[in-house]
């Protein structure tokens, strides 16, 4: 067997430690983006931040230079407030903080404005209590229990144990939590602060004002026959709890009513808000897409430290200064990179912008990659936390991209469109004549539109429509109370 030299010529791509980070910043969003950068000028000192006013020029080599010197810079770091709380210090144990947002005062209607907290469920019941006339002691009782609430609205935690966590010295046993919890159970809203299911239903059972006669039989149906309700058994339930069918019927529409989860309506309690990257708006009849200066980093080279280490043979330095000026580089890719697949995105969608979303086309990362010239791993980067501000709202880049429906012509859909059309063709229908999911399969496919009763049964679970029996019910129940 003879041994041989071979040259072969080989193309291989290297995902060189640069090329990962630039990769790593086009995924990130607007906020993670903007700290990134800030702990780059904090570690680099060729890195700079560009004077808001005159400012004398950047460096003519310094990548986005130009769009450094007109950005905007972001909104400060929210303040978070401790609430005075009334003796929930006296049990050794720290009440939830309030958080609230801050702003600069200004109030320029910018898109980066922050937008006001939901308020959370304790805050919700903190400031009833404030309204309360009880003592110290009970009212940091009624603290205690409402830490301990999660965020469905329940105490599962064992009132024993609870008493086990306050310091000794301070004589709390289960008897008094439980005092404290009917206090906490009065409060809004109905439901709160029960330690199981059917808890929960009896209190607001309790609070709706029905007809006696049905509160007492849903009552009954809550406390002992929830499994056969469940089951869809009503001969049995209605032989159970022994009631005609009208009252069976307005039984069940009211334990409908009710939510097993009361707790869910409220919001965190922490300040939610997000920085768009692209501003679309509609200039001289034509859809434009302009970067946010919001999210533009007023960053350049200090051309005073180039200057000195330009002709040092220092290598850690020389090495900061590459570093630096990549940065800038990769910079100005990532926002090159966003504004192209926004302005395609505009492009394949402007029926959206000008009559919403039932005029929404079907769209895949693959058409804007093949679009764009790139891969589509790349469009999936900067779809991911990226927001876009248009005259109907804000969205995320993935907003705009739907899968595709077949229609009778043998055209496309989007689903996106299909949800539209039923969410329209609901809040149109007859409350006591709904319409059931093949119906609407039906009045879909007169519109051309061919999707199977399933498909319809998850874009309706998807919107959180209840079911076409618990419209029915409810329908019902408003046409007796309207009666």
């Amino acid at each position: 067997m003879a041994l041989a030299l071979e040259l072969r010529h080989k193309q291989q791509l290297a995902l060189t430690p640069q090329l990962q980070h630039a990769l790593r910043l086009l995924q990130l969003s607007a906020l993670e983006f903007a700290q990134e950068m800030g702990e780059a000028l904090a570690n680099n000192p060729f890195l700079e931040e560009v004077p808001p006013k005159g400012a004398a020029p950047a460096d003519a080599g310094t990548p986005l230079a130009a769009a450094a010197t007109a950005a905007v810079e972001l909104p400060a770091e929210p303040q978070t407030a401790e609430p005075e709380t009334e003796g929930d210090e006296r049990f050794g144990f720290d009440s939830a903080a309030y958080v609230t947002s801050s702003s600069n005062g200004e109030s320029d209607g910018e898109w980066t404005d922050w937008s006001e907290p939901e308020p959370s469920l304790r805050a919700h019941l903190r400031e009833q209590l404030l309204l309360s006339q009880m003592g110290d002691r009970d009212r940091a009782l009624a603290h205690l229990i409402i830490d301990a609430l999660d965020d469905d609205g329940y105490l599962k935690q064992d009132l024993e144990e609870l008493a086990s966590l306050v310091a000794p010295e301070y004589e709390v046993t289960a008897d008094d939590l439980r005092s404290a919890l009917r206090l906490v159970q009065t409060l809004d809203p109905p439901g709160v602060a029960a330690r199981s299911l059917q808890e929960c239903l009896i209190l607001q059972l309790n609070a709706k004002q029905a007809k006696p006669r049905v509160t007492e039989v849903a009552t009954k149906i809550v406390q002992r026959h929830l499994t056969v309700l469940a089951a869809h058994e009503l001969g049995k339930l209605q032989q159970l709890v022994g009631c005609d069918e009208g009252t069976l019927h307005d039984a069940i529409a009211l334990i409908r009513s009710l939510d097993p989860k009361p707790g869910l309506r409220f919001g965190s309690g922490e300040a939610r808000f997000v920085i768009p990257d692209v501003i679309v708006s509609k200039v001289r009849g034509k859809w434009t897409v302009t970067m946010n200066p919001a999210v533009m980093p007023r960053l350049r080279i200090n051309r005073s430290y180039a200057d000195i280490i330009s002709g040092s043979q220092h290598s850690f330095m020389t090495k900061q200064l590459h570093e630096a000026r990549w940065l800038l580089r990769s910079m100005e890719q990532r926002f090159i990179t966003i504004q192209r697949v926004a302005e395609a995105i505009v492009q394949r969608q402007k029926a959206f912008f000008e009559y919403g979303e039932v005029a929404m086309k079907p769209l895949a990362l693959k058409h804007i990659a093949a679009q764009l010239g790139v891969h589509e791993s790349t469009v999936c980067r900067v779809t991911n936390n990226k927001f876009m501000a248009t005259p109907r709202g804000v969205f995320e880049f993935k907003h705009f991209f739907s899968r595709t429906l077949a229609t009778e012509a043998g055209g496309a859909a989007s689903a996106t469109a299909v949800r539209a059309l039923l969410k329209e063709m609901i809040a149109t229908e007859d409350p006591e004549r709904p319409l059931s999911d093949a119906k609407l399969a039906t009045l879909l496919s007169e519109q051309g539109l061919r999707v199977a009763r399933r498909t319809i049964t998850k874009y309706r679970t998807l919107m959180r429509v209840p079911s076409v029996e618990v419209r029915r019910a409810l329908g019902k129940q408003a046409a007796r109370a309207a009666a």
